[in-house]
C-alpha cells in the first residue's frame, strides 16, 4: 500500500509538493513516480524515478517540477513549481516494489491526491 500525502489548491504560478511512501518495509525498491489524470483525459505520466536516481518527466512538466527518491526513507517526492491551470488532475503515485524473499516485482497505485490550479 502507498500512503500519499501533499497536494491541495495552489494559484497559478505558484509550487506544491507531494510525497509518497510505501507502508512497511519488508520490500526492495525499485522504481516511483506519478501519474495524472484529468476530468474527461486519459492518464499520463508526470514524473519517474529509479532506485538509483534516473529520472524522467512528462514534456509537459520539464523544467518545472522534480522528482526525488529518498532510498533510506523508501520515499519518493515531487516538488511541483510554476503550476498551471493545466496541471490541474488527481495524481497517483506509483511503484514497482520487490517484496522481500520474492523473486518479481509487484506494481502498486496510490490513492490518488487532488492538485487544483486557479488561473
Amino acid at each position: 500500500q502507498l500512503v500519499e500525502s501533499g497536494g491541495g489548491l495552489v494559484q497559478a504560478g505558484g509550487s506544491l509538493g507531494l510525497s509518497c511512501a510505501p507502508s512497511g518495509s519488508a520490500f526492495r525498491l525499485g522504481a516511483m513516480g506519478w501519474y495524472r489524470q484529468a476530468p474527461g483525459k486519459q492518464r499520463e505520466l508526470v514524473a519517474h524515478i529509479t532506485r538509483i536516481g534516473d529520472a524522467n518527466y512528462g514534456d509537459s512538466v520539464k523544467g518545472r517540477f522534480s522528482i526525488s527518491i529518498d532510498n533510506g526513507y523508501k520515499a519518493a517526492y515531487l516538488q511541483m513549481n510554476d503550476l498551471q491551470p493545466e496541471d490541474t488532475a488527481v495524481y497517483y503515485c506509483h511503484a514497482v516494489l520487490t517484496p522481500l524473499g520474492a523473486e518479481n516485482p509487484n506494481t502498486y497505485w496510490g490513492q490518488g491526491t487532488q492538485v487544483t490550479v486557479s488561473s
